[in-house]
This record gives structure tokens, sequence and C-alpha cells, in this order.
């Protein structure tokens, strides 16, 4: 991810007090991001 969406999402992260797991860019399944295994 463009370092801008990072920032962004790590701002929610911190306004929400939960970690993001995962993210889509569109409605696809290739287009989901995992930034952390949510089971883990």
């Amino acid at each position: 991810l463009p370092e801008n969406a990072r920032a962004y999402l790590k701002r929610i992260e911190e306004i929400v007090e939960i970690p993001i797991d995962i993210i889509s860019t569109g409605p696809e399944r290739n287009e989901t991001i995992i930034l952390r295994h949510p089971f883990d």
C-alpha cells in the first residue's frame, strides 16, 4: 500500500482502538490485502 494509505489505516486503528487485519480494494477476492492474519 502507498504510505498515505498505511498512515490512514493506522489513524483509523488509533481512533477505533482495534487493529485492522484485512482490507479490500475491490469486490474480487484477489483485491483483498491481509495485513495481519486475524487468527494468529
